[in-house]
Parts: C-alpha cells; structure tokens; sequence
C-alpha cells in the first residue's frame, strides 16, 4: 500500500525564544546561537531528504530550511505562520501574568479565549490545518511521496494535535527548537478518518531511548499499526 512520509520540523532559536518572549507575527531571524545549534543538529544527527519542501514565510523558518537543506527550492504556505499573539507581542509571560488578567485567562481557557487584537487558539488550528490537508491533497493527485515543512511551534502542535496517532492534546505536542516529529500519510486511512501515524522523532537519531518523545513515537507506531490492520482488514472483506 502505498503511503507518503511529511517530516514537520521546528524553526531554530530566535532571540525571542531565548528571552522567553510570545513571538508569533513577528518576523525576527535565528540568533546566532540558533545558527550555531542547527548546524550542530544536522553534524551529528541526520535530516531526512524529501521531493518537495515548505516553509513559513517568515524569516526564521527560511533560514532554517536553507541551512538543514542548501539545496532545496521550498514553496512558502502563508498559513503555516505562527498564531499573532496581538498586543502581547514581544511580551514574556511573567510580564503578562503581571500586566492583564486576560493573560491568565487565555492560559486556562485556551481555545475560547483570544490575546487583545490577536488570534485565538482555535483560529490558528483552523487555518493551519486547512493548509495542511491542502498540501496532503496536492500530494496524493501529484505522486509526490515525501515532504519537509519548517514552521513553528503553533503550527506543528495544530497539525500534530488535529491528525496525529497516538491521540495528544495541543501542548503535548511542544518539541524543540529544531526539532519536530515525522508523519506517516496512507490513502484510504486518511480519506476515511483523516488521521496520520506520527512514526519518528526528529532529527533522525535525536535523543535516548527513554526520552519521552521515543516513548510517544513508539505509542504512535502501536496506535497506528491497530488502526492500519482494522482498516486493511476491513478493506479485504470489501468485495
């Protein structure tokens, strides 16, 4: 059965996440210590290849992919940005949790609340993962069987939160600077309950083998192969 493969990996340390700060609209580049660190990542580990590459339009998703893939030509999907965090731009949380009691509010009642002048939770969800299964749809009616997509924290937890086995909540899904998680896309599955096996950590080979992102890939594996052998199972009785 033919499947395709989409590697979602997280854009390197801005000065921003190095002070903590909500940075979403923003168009702030790596730091040089986030230079410093994919360049480490990508020595010592292994990113994988693919036949099409995708990234945020913002500047430090770009620099990202130019420097884990030299040679790639990626497309820019303008929905793939990072949630605008409004007039909490900039801000850290320390300093919100002291200034506006919305702050403390939209921690506790995430997709119901909204940053002033920004995006809520769940307006980011939407039109992240209506990007998303339009690029899954241009993959299938292209044959094209792999992918990498550097974005933002915000972005993989929407996509990874929406479609990923095992089940996981928004947050669950946080991974490093750098780092993300690997998906694996089957037709038929994906047309019936659009759900996708989140079979890797990334980047290949990252982290020991107790690490909970290892222990959440092998939940997915296991996840995944039950739904695959009931819809397989299920699709062999189908005259």
């Amino acid at each position: 059965m033919k499947s395709y493969t989409i590697h979602l990996i997280r854009h390197g340390l801005t000065e921003g996440n190095l002070l903590g700060q909500y940075v979403g609209r923003t168009d702030s580049p790596l730091a040089q210590e986030g230079i410093d660190a994919l360049q480490e990542l990508k020595e010592k580990y292994g990113y994988p290849q693919a036949q099409a590459y995708y990234t945020s339009p913002l500047t430090r998703c770009r620099e990202t992919l130019r420097i884990l893939y030299p040679d790639a030509q990626p497309e820019m999907i303008d929905d793939f940005r990072e949630c605008d965090f409004g007039d909490w731009e900039g801000k850290t949380a320390k300093q919100l949790a002291e200034e506006d009691e919305n702050f403390l509010k939209w921690m506790e009642n995430g997709n119901n609340a909204t940053p002033p002048n920004g995006e809520s939770t769940a307006q980011l969800v939407y039109r992240t993962c209506k990007a998303f299964e339009k690029l899954v749809e241009e993959m299938l009616r292209s044959g094209t069987t792999s992918a990498v997509v550097v974005a933002h924290g915000g972005t993989l937890m929407s996509i990874l939160s929406a479609y990923g086995l095992p089940r996981a909540s928004f947050y669950d899904w946080m991974t490093e600077n750098g780092c993300g998680y690997s998906m694996r896309i089957t037709p038929g599955l994906w047309m019936r309950s659009m759900v996708a096996e989140v079979y890797d950590v990334l980047p290949e080979g990252y982290g020991d083998e107790k690490s909970e992102e290892k222990q959440l890939t092998d939940i997915a594996r296991e996840a995944a192969d039950r739904a695959f052998s009931r819809y397989i199972e299920k699709d062999e009785k189908t005259p």
